[in-house]
C-alpha cells in the first residue's frame, strides 16, 4: 500500500509523493513492519504527511519522523 492511499488527491506533487513514499517504505522497514493492514502503518503515514504538510522534504528526516523520531 503506497502512502498515496492516505493522501488527498492534489495535496502533493509527484516529486513530493516520491520522497514521502520512500520515507514511508524506509520507516516500515526500520520498524520491521510487513503487514500493511497493521494500524501502525496508518500512524506512520499520518506522521510523514503531517511533516510534509509542514514543509519537510528530506527522506531521512521524514523516515525518522515516521518511525517515531522527532516531529
Amino acid at each position: 500500500m503506497p502512502i498515496r492511499h492516505f493522501v488527498q488527491d492534489g495535496a502533493f506533487g509527484p516529486d513530493d509523493l516520491k520522497v514521502m513514499g520512500d520515507a514511508f517504505c524506509a520507516a516500515l522497514t526500520k520498524l520491521g513492519l510487513q503487514d500493511l493492514k497493521d494500524p501502525m502503518t496508518e500512524m506512520i503515514a499520518r506522521r510523514i504527511i503531517r511533516a510534509a504538510l509542514a514543509g519537510e522534504r528530506s527522506v531521512i528526516k521524514l523516515t525518522e519522523i515516521g518511525a517515531g523520531g522527532r516531529e
